[in-house]
């Protein structure tokens, strides 16, 4: 369980990207009734030997940062007058900041690019690691993004079905009162080991129906929430970027191994976050 009062964290830079990161990562505090804490990063200037501390990064900088920050702290006030957000420049490397504050959010969000900081980072293998290794969900928000109004659509595969992936795509589309989309996609060969063909709707029909068994429980818990499971052949990859097109968010383990098409964190993830056309949440699955 998640303490009720962790926030949702969205870090800016300033850029258009990020002013949506903000306006979404709102949307979610907003719908979740948690607080929104808006983060900027100002770099520390390096010193200029390996035995002085760090050299404060010049006022200009952080009088930028802070008005970056008032600008975003406002556009989510006046979106959600309600809304409980704070804001706080800090003096680190957006990794080691984003790190920081995940350790006390209930997830943290950042725009696909940007001018640098938070926007940028993740679309390296610097971003798909802190994905894996920090506690809560990273989302990564793309183009003209609406919270809600499309399927939520989850990436999985039967044998790697892991419960916190689902939860959150259950829980999301409870939220949003969206369809929920069950994907996974597979390249079988046309033959078996034996020689012999695979009968190819057996095949489907039978991870369609392991499919529906391993999403019972949440679909116990989520009984007003439309499922549909979707085996597609062909790159897992491909298969959740053209579905995203309908999507308002897609749902994808930290697995070192997906179970898409048993493709590795980084191909899966790396693909998705180029070139899927909605926000991607990367969940960390549970230990």
């Amino acid at each position: 369980m998640t303490n009720p009062f962790d926030p949702v964290v969205v870090g800016t830079d300033g850029s258009e990207v990020a002013a949506r990161a903000v306006t979404w990562a709102g949307d979610e505090a907003a719908h979740r009734n948690r607080p929104l804490r808006i983060v900027h990063a100002v770099e520390p200037w390096a010193p200029a030997s390996p035995m002085l501390p760090p050299a404060v990064p010049p006022a200009a900088l952080c009088e930028a940062g802070r008005r970056i920050l008032a600008a975003a702290h406002r556009a989510a006030r006046e979106r959600h007058p309600s809304l409980e957000v704070t804001s706080e420049l800090l003096v680190r490397s957006p990794g080691a900041a984003l790190r920081e504050q995940a350790e006390g959010a209930f997830e943290v969000v950042v725009g696909h690019r940007g001018k640098g900081g938070f926007a940028s980072l993740l679309l390296g293998s610097t971003g798909l690691h802190l994905a894996g290794h920090v506690p809560g969900p990273v989302v990564i928000v793309r183009g003209e993004p609406a919270w809600a109004g499309g399927d939520v659509i989850v990436g999985v595969g039967p044998a790697t079905v892991d419960e916190a992936v689902l939860d959150h795509a259950f829980e999301a589309a409870a939220l949003r009162r969206a369809r929920l989309r069950v994907v996974h996609g597979w390249r079988l060969p046309m033959i078996t080991d034996t020689g012999y063909p695979i009968d190819m709707r057996d095949a489907e029909d039978t991870v369609r129906w392991e499919l529906h068994r391993a999403t019972a429980a949440q679909r116990k818990l989520h009984p007003g929430v439309e499922v549909v499971e979707d085996v597609v052949r062909g790159h897992p990859v491909a298969a959740l970027a053209g579905m995203s097109h309908s999507g308002c968010l897609v749902v994808v383990g930290a697995h070192s191994c997906t179970g898409l098409g048993a493709l590795r964190l980084g191909s899966v993830g790396h693909g998705i976050v180029h070139h899927a056309h909605c926000p991607v949440a990367v969940v960390r699955p549970r230990s």
